[in-house]
């Protein structure tokens, strides 16, 4: 009964966005967004918006002037004033109306609208003390997210959870563009978990969503793991307190450029094979690439979108043990190239039944050693193969590729018994 009433009332919320989003759009006068956008749902504790004439404007382009932006804004009410703050890479604003409806328009018309070719945020503007501190919250991941979900869906959607505090949409800043994955926090850690199961496989828009813990920032001296969380670090406003953008457009987290996992911290005998089959079976999107350097313990995966690749370094480090040890997963230090091949990698072979990575590599061992000491250190000591042909079905030629690429021989070579005199 209660599960229903809490379906009933994330219904409500839902249908209740949707309608202020029609009832309010109005299509502006500069180039459309690519999503339309409604007012965020998640303002902070106390704050009235039924009161508010104010709005925030976020990465303006330079080239943007005090005038013109109050010209912009005029297009949805009467203004009665307009305060640009310059900064190096992005401006920030504030327009003042003389009434509600008309910033309410404006955040409706124009969030999302581009100005020289880059997107402004406009959301209801705050002081910054009233914002709740967000950074002892719990937080969690999710993907999937179809491109006309907005900030205020997604509240609505978990707001279901009395906990819930916070949720976020992840956008480019260059195309306005929704990237498939946010993030929603919440005070109390029971419910988060609640949220994770019972909300993952749900339908949010045109897509069933993906729930996971959000990964937090730890590093350690020899492999430092940045994760998505720390996106989300300025949410309504989407500015500092002392009225910075926070948005680093050169991190990785923000660049739709990186479509590369970092894999640290992998097991000796984890193969390029390994590393596929261990990724494919996440589910988080197509794989293109995978590679991995051995002797340094590491390797990479590479994915055909920023988000695929963003919820892999989420549910990777969810997932985190392959081979015995627990791999940690971070963005690759470098874009994909403009032009990089998008051929989907096949499905990985799947493994042989009875043999582990851990004994191919035991064997391939032997194998250097009876080089080294004789063919009989491949010899049980009661005289048996260590490695039978009923669980192998490799030949002594097979054995080294298959710990490397995964190549198999064929079945004639695979039924044939293997002898070392």
């Amino acid at each position: 009964m209660q599960h229903q009433r809490l379906k009933q009332q994330q219904q409500a919320l839902m249908q209740q966005a949707l309608l202020q989003q029609q009832s309010l759009y109005h299509p502006g006068i500069l180039a459309p967004p690519q999503i339309e956008p409604i007012p965020s749902g998640n303002l902070p504790p106390g704050f009235d918006p039924s009161t508010c004439r104010s709005v925030y404007v976020g990465n303006i382009h330079t080239q943007v002037t005090e005038p013109l932006l109050q010209e912009v804004f005029a297009s949805t009410g009467p203004v009665e004033g307009c305060k640009l703050v310059r900064k190096e890479k992005s401006s920030y604003g504030f327009v003042h109306y003389f009434d509600r409806r008309s910033a309410a328009l404006a955040i409706l018309s124009l969030n999302g609208r581009h100005l020289f070719g880059q997107p402004i945020k406009v959301n209801w503007a705050y002081a910054s003390g009233q914002r709740e501190d967000t950074s002892g919250h719990f937080n969690i991941f999710v993907g999937d997210l179809s491109p006309e979900v907005t900030d205020a869906m997604l509240f609505a959607c978990f707001s279901v959870y009395p906990s819930c505090s916070d949720a976020r949409v992840m956008w480019d800043q260059k195309t306005g563009r929704s990237r498939g994955f946010g993030f929603v926090s919440f005070r109390n850690q029971q419910e988060a978990q609640s949220a994770i199961n019972d909300l993952s496989g749900k339908w949010l828009g045109s897509r069933q969503i993906r729930c996971n813990w959000a990964t937090k920032g730890a590093s350690s001296n020899d492999d430092k793991q940045s994760s998505d969380a720390k996106s989300v670090v300025e949410l309504t406003n989407g500015s500092s307190e002392d009225g910075k953008e926070t948005t680093n457009t050169e991190a990785p987290e923000n660049n739709p450029q990186y479509t590369t996992v970092y894999v640290g911290n992998l097991a000796p005998e984890v193969t390029q094979l390994e590393l596929h089959r261990h990724f494919h079976a996440l589910g988080a999107g197509v794989i293109e690439e995978v590679r991995v350097q051995r002797d340094k313990a590491f390797g990479f995966v590479r994915y055909s979108t920023h988000a695929e690749a963003a919820l892999a370094i989420q549910m990777g480090n969810a997932q985190s043990y392959l081979c015995g040890k627990q791999i940690k997963c971070s963005w690759g230090s470098k874009p994909t190239p403009p032009g990089t091949s998008s051929n989907p990698l096949p499905p990985p072979a799947a493994p042989l039944p009875g043999l582990s990575a851990t004994d191919l590599l035991a064997y391939e061992r032997q194998l250097a050693m009876s080089k080294m000491g004789g063919v009989h250190a491949l010899m049980h000591p009661q005289g048996q193969h260590p490695l039978k042909q009923a669980a192998m079905g490799v030949g002594a030629a097979g054995a080294s590729q298959a710990i490397y690429d995964g190549g198999y021989p064929n079945v004639v070579a695979a039924q044939q018994l293997m002898y070392y005199q």
